[in-house]
């Protein structure tokens, strides 16, 4: 491979964000065979219409929400008499995203939004998220609370909430934790006592309450699970409520201050930006959402959203740190570079060049799944895809997650000894990145959930499924002739069955759920490595049916070669671990 072939033809600036735009035109509109915004819209709405839209939200992310990530950063909110500060610019770039109509974007028709299907929303999530992820936060939040309560609430709740929190003008929460309650929800003590009067007193506290508290918009609506009196015991006895921060007037406007108190921040490796509040509910005015004791269902909606959202999120502070690696290795001169002349930047190192193309191939891979994974649940109800979209929800945010940690690890290592200075950039994305595997639900957790609810529950079908995909691509790819896409072909065909005997095994396991639940995330790592390589062979297959090869097929031509033989090599020894189960006592 030619080092003129992996160089790339322009090198952003370090300081300057550049959303992939046109990766995301190639993505919607041809990679997968079809323009699958067209698709999921009917003909409403074109790759091309959406390319419009994204070169805005670009735009927007590149020139209001990047230049505060570090402001962000270093000065962090604050807790100030009781209220959150949020940092210098915070509060005028959010008047200007909701006014620019970005929250109601990605909000579906029937909650009042302009309803772009998730292949589309996967892109402004990835352009918000890699500009400013702790800034992405507080929006994100606000799309699974409308989603929540667009399906579980009374009409009288949606009436008053979700206008104002579709338009951004009010932001929403998702309050689950405690100190006592982590992942473990039946052990939430939080309790609503009926007033008798339609509205109920909501008392306990919760922890790690992401935007909990700020000053970016008029109204907070949180949503809060707790327990009724006489309600049973673990999860089957919790239920939903909307508890506003302010409770409203007989207009609907914002009125007196709720009993909601911040009674602290945590001070936290990353995303300093984002408040991470503790707040007390002392017979707080709260609002039921649904049935009694059917509360852990709503908040799937909710949850649900927010794991899509942060793996798309995980791809986001990736790229932005990749970018950063680029910049740098093509700037730096450190060393005699092996076989070219004086002067060569560090980006023509062997080892360099193999971490930089690690991290693009990765981050493509990625990419093109979170396209995938919109568009499947855009037909899910219309073509049957829904046990799909579920299978695909683990997987995207458990892998997305745990490759920004170690893409963001990787840009450090290009930088070296700079990428441990803070004034680099660099270390901010390390220290973000980590939360990612953790919250909405940890790496174990969506790793079990893809075992024990998605594999072992349908005895295999649904991944079979996917293994039979994956093999119709290849099939399409080796088609084209093209020797690199041969030897990609060779290379997937060999993981994927690989991971087929391993899935064989974990089946096997079934009786022993020990054994299967040991390797349940080696597991879920084996089948993310393989879906990326499955994304690589779709991009290839398309690149290849053009007449002519761009700068960019070019780059996606090296990516696809390079995944196969670098990353898809790690199916087959995670296979080994998969069949070995549980080992020692």
């Amino acid at each position: 491979m030619a080092i003129a072939n992996f160089a790339p033809q322009s090198v952003p600036d370090a300081a300057t964000y550049v959303p992939p735009v046109a990766d995301y035109a190639f993505l919607l509109g041809e990679a997968f065979g079809t323009d699958v915004v067209a698709r999921a819209t009917g003909g409403a709405l074109s790759a091309s219409d959406a390319g419009d839209a994204l070169e805005a939200a670009g735009e927007f992310a590149a020139e209001v929400f990047a230049p505060l990530d570090r402001v962000g950063d270093q000065q962090g909110s604050q807790l100030v008499d009781g209220n959150v500060r949020t940092p210098d610019g915070f509060k005028e770039a959010y008047k200007s995203f909701a006014e620019a109509g970005w929250v109601s974007a990605s909000v579906a028709e029937e909650a009042g939004g302009d309803g772009l299907p998730g292949s589309v929303t996967a892109a402004l999530s990835e352009f918000w998220n890699a500009s400013n992820a702790a800034f992405a936060l507080c929006p994100g939040l606000s799309h699974g609370a409308i989603r929540a309560i667009q399906a579980n609430a009374s009409d009288e709740i949606r009436a008053a909430y979700l206008p104002k929190l579709v338009s951004g003008e009010w932001t929403g929460t998702m309050n689950l934790t405690e100190p006592q309650a982590g992942s473990d929800l039946g052990a939430v003590r939080t309790m609503a006592r009926d007033n008798g009067d339609g509205s109920w007193a909501v008392s306990g506290q919760k922890i790690f309450i992401t935007w909990g508290d700020h000053d970016v918009a008029d109204n907070i609506v949180h949503l809060v699970l707790a327990r009724t009196e006489g309600a049973p015991e673990g999860h089957r006895g919790l239920s939903l409520f909307v508890v506003p921060k302010f409770t409203l007037d007989a207009a609907g406007a914002p009125g007196e201050r709720n009993s909601v108190v911040t009674v602290g921040l945590e001070h936290k490796l990353g995303i300093h930006a984002s408040p991470t509040c503790v707040l007390q509910f002392e017979d707080a005015t709260g609002y039921l959402v649904g049935e009694l004791n059917q509360g852990l269902m709503g908040m799937f909606v909710m949850m649900n959203e927010a794991r899509v959202g942060i793996g798309v999120q995980g791809l986001g502070v990736a790229d932005r740190a990749y970018q950063r690696a680029l910049s740098y290795a093509h700037t730096r001169v450190q060393g005699a570079v092996l076989g070219l002349p004086d002067g060569t930047p560090i980006a023509g190192h062997p080892d360099v060049r193999r971490l930089l193309l690690s991290m693009s191939s990765r981050i493509s891979a990625m990419r093109a799944f979170s396209v995938l994974v919109g568009d499947v649940h855009d037909r899910a109800e219309s073509d049957g895809t829904g046990a799909l979209a579920e299978l695909f929800v683990p997987i995207l945010k458990s892998w997305l997650t745990e490759q920004a940690v170690h893409v963001s690890s990787d840009a450090v290592q290009v930088h070296g000894g700079m990428g441990f200075i803070e004034e680099t950039g660099a270390a901010q994305h390390f220290r973000d990145s980590r939360i990612l595997p953790i919250y909405e639900g940890t790496t174990a957790i969506q790793s079990n959930d893809l075992v024990g609810r998605k594999v072992l529950r349908d005895g295999g079908q649904t991944i079979g499924q996917v293994f039979a995909m994956i093999r119709e691509q290849l099939q399409a790819l080796t088609a084209t002739g093209d020797t690199t896409a041969t030897r990609v072909a060779e290379r997937t065909e060999r993981a994927v069955a690989s991971a087929e005997r391993a899935t064989q095994a974990l089946l096997g396991f079934a009786s022993s759920p020990r054994d299967a639940f040991a390797v349940s995330v080696p597991f879920q790592e084996m089948l993310a490595t393989l879906v990326g390589g499955w994304m690589h062979a779709t991009i290839a297959t398309a690149v290849l049916g053009h007449s002519e090869r761009s700068a960019d097929d070019v780059r996606r031509l090296s990516e696809a070669d390079f995944y196969s033989a670098h990353h898809l090599a790690q199916v087959h020894a995670l296979a080994e671990t998969v069949a070995a189960g549980e080992i020692g006592e």
